[in-house]
């Protein structure tokens, strides 16, 4: 099985061949050295790339980052293989408007409290997810006000601090 990629990262080694395995889920392979690797997959197989990649001999999803791209948020899924050693990350993009991508945490359960944070902190939507609510932000922060995009203003966008509150009355030593 090959892979059509929009770039001339060449598949090498057993990072190679674990994103071949991954058959036409692969859009984008950019870079693929021999212990670490990055790929684009198509968002509309995200979950079953998930399946693919559990079903890999000794490998786990270590993390997952996000980051706002032009067009969107990038999802980056960090599989790593043990005993080999090497990580892949597979990126999805949350396109905009809608910033959504198809969640994972039902396949893998690590990834639930991962896309929460992302959820808060970037925006990004996760369809399907089993527990969508805050994980980070207090339950007053306003909605639509994401601390990690590019347009959150310090000042502008963060909500009002408690009001000061009067510390007690402490006995002063004589």
């Amino acid at each position: 099985m090959s892979v059509a990629t929009t770039t001339q990262a060449p598949l090498k080694g057993f990072v190679g061949e674990v994103i071949e395995q991954l058959g036409g889920a692969v859009v984008d392979v950019q870079c693929c050295e021999d212990r670490r690797g990055y790929a684009r997959i198509d968002p509309a197989r995200t979950v079953e790339v998930a399946e693919k990649m559990l079903a890999m001999d000794g490998c786990r999803l270590a993390t997952a980052t996000g980051i706002e791209v032009r067009d969107g948020i990038d999802v980056m899924y960090h599989w790593a293989i043990e005993p080999a050693g090497v990580i892949v990350t597979l990126k999805v993009l949350a396109a905009r408007p809608a910033l959504a991508a198809d969640s994972i945490a039902n396949v893998v359960p690590g990834a639930n409290w991962i896309e929460r944070e992302m959820y808060d902190l970037l925006g990004a939507n996760f369809r399907n997810h089993p527990d969508m609510r805050r994980l980070v932000l207090g339950d007053t922060w306003p909605e639509g006000v994401h601390p990690l995009r590019r347009d959150f203003d310090q000042i502008k966008d963060r909500p009002p601090l408690p009001p000061n509150q009067t510390p007690p009355d402490i006995p002063r030593e004589g």
